[in-house]
C-alpha cells in the first residue's frame, strides 16, 4: 500500500508541475500579446519569462510562447480572457479570471466549482482596479515605504514567506505598472509578479475555520487549467 501511495503521490506532484508550467507559459503569451515582444521594453513580460526560468522552462518553450502571444507564425494565440464574479460560500466576494479559448466550457465549470456560493453575483464595487507587484529584496534594512516613493507605487503591503531580506506588494495606478516594475528592478529588487488586478477596498474578517474553508475553495478553482487569476477579501 505504501509504494502505491508513493506513487499517487508522485504523480500529483508531477500533475501539479505541469499545471504550473502551462499557466506560466500562457503568462508569457499573455503579456507579449499586451505589450512588446521584447523584455526589455515589456516589464511585465520580463517577469513572466523570469518566472519561468526559475521553473525550469526551456528556453524554446519561452521563444514559442512569445511568438504566440505576439501573433507571429500559424499559432497564433486563440485565448481571450474571460472574468468571473460571485460569493464563496464563506460570503466572501471573489472575482476569477480565465484564460480560455472556449468559455463555452470554461463558464459551467466555473459555475460547477462555486456550488455551495453565489455564481454571477456582481462584486466588482468591492474592487479597486490596480496594479500589483509582488517584490523581494536582499537587505532588510529598507523601509518599504521610501521604496514604493521612490519606485513611484501609489502604496505597499509588507510580504511574508522569507526567512531573510523583506517583500513588499506595491499597489500603482493602471498605466503606471511598466515603470514601477522596471524602477524596483533597478533598484535591486527582484520581481515576482506583476499584473493589472483587483485589490479588495476592504479585507474580509472569517473565523480561522471559515478562513481554511475559504482558502480551500479558492485553491479548488485555481486548480482548474483555465483559471489565470484569483482576487478575493
Amino acid at each position: 500500500m505504501g509504494r502505491q501511495w508513493l506513487q499517487k503521490k508522485r504523480e500529483i506532484n508531477a500533475n501539479k508541475r505541469a499545471a504550473m508550467t502551462t499557466k506560466l507559459v500562457r503568462e508569457i503569451s499573455v503579456a507579449a500579446k499586451m505589450g512588446a515582444p521584447d523584455p526589455a521594453m515589456n516589464a511585465r513580460l520580463a517577469v513572466a519569462v523570469e518566472a519561468a526560468r526559475k521553473a525550469s522552462v526551456s528556453n524554446d518553450v519561452i521563444a514559442r510562447a512569445i511568438k504566440k502571444g505576439s501573433g507571429e507564425g500559424a499559432d497564433a494565440m486563440q485565448l481571450e480572457l474571460v472574468t468571473f464574479e460571485g460569493m464563496s460560500p464563506q460570503n466572501v466576494p471573489v472575482v476569477v479570471e480565465c484564460l480560455t479559448d472556449n468559455r463555452n466550457r470554461t463558464a459551467p465549470d466555473m459555475r460547477m466549482l462555486f456550488r455551495g456560493g453565489q455564481f454571477g453575483t456582481k462584486v466588482m464595487f468591492f474592487f479597486d482596479y490596480v496594479g500589483l507587484i509582488e517584490a523581494s529584496h536582499t537587505s532588510s534594512a529598507l523601509d518599504l515605504e521610501e521604496v514604493a516613493i521612490e519606485a513611484g507605487a501609489q502604496d505597499v503591503e509588507p510580504a511574508e514567506g522569507l526567512e531573510e531580506g523583506c517583500a513588499g506588494r506595491f499597489i500603482t495606478d493602471p498605466k503606471d505598472l511598466d515603470a514601477v516594475t522596471q524602477a524596483l528592478r533597478a533598484s535591486g529588487w527582484s520581481v515576482t509578479a506583476s499584473d493589472l488586478g483587483y485589490r479588495a477596498k476592504e479585507p474580509a474578517t472569517l473565523s480561522e475555520e471559515d478562513r481554511a474553508a475559504h482558502d480551500a475553495f479558492l485553491e479548488s478553482i485555481d486548480d482548474h487549467d483555465d483559471c489565470h487569476r484569483i482576487y478575493s477579501a
